[in-house]
């Protein structure tokens, strides 16, 4: 096992908290001070095993040494813990008792552990069918404000983030953005100030949609547009289920094309979805067939490449993700080296 790892930073329960791992050892603060704790990180016969070194260690400092745990030692999908086990982990199956009465961290389940990566954790709404026109679908919860999701990514050691597009403050960089040849030649929406605060206000409108900035530390790097798939378009050629999501993208700094950050940001879409709602069990997304490089990602994100197909504007490849496979097979995970 390597001895030295640059320092990691988790934000459980939207509190942020620092984790050094050097020489087996774990140590974890907050920022602006407080109680740390300390931990043990090793390998014996194989086996992960994290124990906590004071007994009084907080239920978010364990899932920050859980998350510190996995993402430092991606081949392990199971870490035996030696600490006081919170009965809401056990209740989510995040941490459970094995045969010989140790507790084990399975990594499927924490990664589903909202908390860990959404500022806000809502439980889903109850379940009320409404009609848009002729078509039957669940009222959809309002939408977000602020931030929805942060992640820090270890190959970059940067944080990932996902925030709700303010118009105020974000409409001059998507005006840059959606004029960007490269971006152009995908979305066509080409044009001045004033018709993409239009473009900015329809999508604010409509129910189904959610517009999301993504930045990298805090630097604007492109622009998502999430949605439920059964509202929209596609539900004609995949027959959506009533919580099915899916995604648009544009990214608007050239700096941020590289395989790196797709690696890194590709499957945070895909793992905010799936956290946003936990009855959603697939992600669906329809890029233009041209569209080689995207395409050729998805596959390596665990996206099944299904058909293609057309649209009145555009001939389409259909993409799904499964929630089952993004989470048993750790597709948070690059399947190639990021670089």
């Amino acid at each position: 096992m390597p001895t030295h790892f640059p320092p990691l930073t988790s934000h459980p329960d939207n509190q942020l908290l620092h984790v050094v791992h050097e020489g087996g050892s774990l140590s974890i603060a907050a920022p602006e001070g407080g109680a740390g704790s300390h931990w043990r990180l090793h390998e014996p016969g194989g086996v992960l095993s994290l124990a906590a070194l004071e007994p009084a260690a907080s239920e978010q400092h364990l899932l920050a040494a859980l998350e510190a745990a996995f993402t430092w030692h991606p081949d392990h999908a199971v870490v035996r813990v030696d600490a006081t086990i919170p009965a809401s982990l056990r209740q989510t199956g995040s941490v459970s008792a094995s045969t010989d009465g140790t507790s084990l961290a399975h990594r499927d389940a924490l990664w589903q552990e909202a908390r860990l990566w959404s500022p806000e954790v809502c439980r889903p709404r109850a379940l009320q069918h409404v009609l848009t026109g002729a078509l039957r679908h669940p009222r959809r919860p309002e939408k977000p404000a602020g931030t929805v999701y942060r992640r820090w990514i270890p190959w970059l050691g940067r944080t990932l983030s996902l925030r709700a597009i303010d118009p105020k403050h974000d409409l001059d960089t998507f005006h840059r953005w959606m004029n960007d040849p490269v971006v152009n030649h995908f979305w066509q929406e080409q044009g001045d100030v004033a018709a993409h605060r239009a473009y900015l206000d329809r999508v604010a409108a409509d129910p189904h949609t959610t517009a999301l900035v993504g930045s990298f530390d805090n630097t604007p790097f492109g622009y998502f547009e999430v949605y439920w798939a059964r509202e929209d378009r596609i539900s004609q050629f995949c027959d959506a289920g009533d919580f099915d999501r899916g995604w648009h993208v544009l990214i608007g700094e050239p700096a941020f094309r590289g395989r790196p950050f797709l690696t890194a940001w590709m499957p945070s879409v895909s793992h905010h979805l799936f956290l946003d709602d936990s009855r959603t069990q697939r992600v669906v997304i329809e890029p233009r067939i041209d569209n080689d490089k995207i395409i050729r990602s998805l596959a390596r994100c665990g996206y099944a490449l299904l058909k293609e197909f057309d649209f009145p504007h555009k001939r389409a490849v259909l993409g799904m993700l499964l929630r089952e496979r993004f989470f048993a097979d750790a597709l948070w995970i690059p399947r190639h080296p990021p670089n």
